[in-house]
């Protein structure tokens, strides 16, 4: 029996996300093709006891200069802590959530790290584990291509 191709979609170097479980529309994401795991910016990162001995995770995405952030406090009791290597090679310890990111008007489930990366110019990195699994291919000559593909689908719409 043969495998079926399926056909891969392509992404530009900047993509708009969404992340529809955080109530996040439109930010801005790099995608990087030499990180594992993608991130996240936040701030107010801070682990908590909870009287039963488990640990919740509370953050705010964002941070006040983005014009996204909306001040709430996200709260996950499923995180790990793992080791990770930034940009500059150094290893660093952060939390990793699962998320849903939205692109092309379709969900995908995937790894972000927790990071402040208020002295990066994007606040959302998209690494290779979701553009594998989503089948997708980078031309990085182009940008916006799923908030680009999803306005003109909307657009054809009866």
């Amino acid at each position: 029996m043969k495998n079926k191709r399926v056909a891969k979609r392509v992404v530009g170097r900047r993509e708009l996300v969404d992340f529809p479980q955080f109530q996040l529309w439109g930010v801005e994401a790099k995608v990087d093709t030499g990180a594992y795991t993608g991130a996240i910016h936040c701030s107010n990162i801070n682990v908590e006891q909870l009287p039963d001995g488990r640990e919740r995770l509370r953050v705010q995405f964002l941070d006040p200069s983005h014009p996204n952030f909306d001040g709430r406090l996200m709260e996950f009791d499923s995180f790990l802590l793992r080791d990770i290597k930034s940009s500059n090679g150094e290893v660093q310890e952060r939390y990793v959530i699962r998320a849903i990111i939205r692109l092309f008007g379709e969900d995908f489930d995937t790894e972000f790290s927790l990071s402040d990366r208020s002295d990066m110019k994007y606040p959302v990195l998209m690494g290779r584990s979701l553009l594998r699994r989503g089948r997708f291919m980078v031309d990085v000559a182009r940008l916006h291509v799923s908030y680009k593909t999803e306005v003109l689908r909307k657009q054809l719409r009866p």
